[in-house]
């Protein structure tokens, strides 16, 4: 596993900012930035549906898509990750529309599935800072503000989350929100 750029505690658990391959991280779970489908698309929702390959598309079929904000978990398959917790972002309509709410509920029930299955390790990427175009400072604050008062308020069985950042662009945010949160 790559090296973090920046490990954060919180309790027993670490939080890392990492660049890398989501779908290349041996982990309990792995979070897919899905669409409402649940069967594949763009960006790390097509990186992860490709390296698992068709099982998890077919078992996708049988979950009736995901609302916004929410979350539905399946195995891993061809990954080197267990599971495969989706989670379906707000699309960026310029800040009116509960996108941050919405954003945040992603990271806490994806936080919430990880718990009810005893996992132990979970990895993000930067959820609807892609084509769903929310700027990345402002998701970047949301998503390791959300964790981290998740983790702190209850503790679970989490040992590591996990920030995967895919550009160098979107580390220097997760770190610039870390270090607002007074943990790096």
């Amino acid at each position: 596993m790559t090296e973090p750029l920046l490990r954060a505690e919180i309790g027993n658990t670490h939080l890392d900012v990492i660049v890398g391959d989501i779908t290349a991280l041996e982990i309990d779970a792995i979070v897919n930035a899905a669409n409402r489908t649940l069967l594949g698309g763009g960006g790390v929702d097509g990186a992860i549906h490709r390296a698992a390959g068709p099982d998890l598309l077919a078992e996708c079929r049988t979950l009736g898509g995901c609302e916004t904000g929410l979350a539905k978990i399946t195995g891993g398959y061809r990954l080197k990750a267990r599971h495969v917790i989706h989670t379906v972002g707000p699309v960026w309509k310029g800040g009116g529309a509960d996108e941050d709410a919405l954003l945040a509920a992603c990271y806490r029930n994806a936080l919430a599935l990880a718990a009810r299955h005893n996992l132990t390790g979970i990895a993000f990427p930067a959820i609807s800072t892609g084509v769903y175009a929310f700027p990345p400072d402002r998701a970047a604050r949301i998503a390791t503000g959300t964790v981290a008062a998740e983790i702190a308020a209850a503790p679970a069985g989490l040992a590591k989350v996990i920030f995967c950042c895919f550009s160098e662009a979107a580390t220097r945010h997760h770190l610039n929100a870390f270090a607002e949160l007074g943990l790096a």
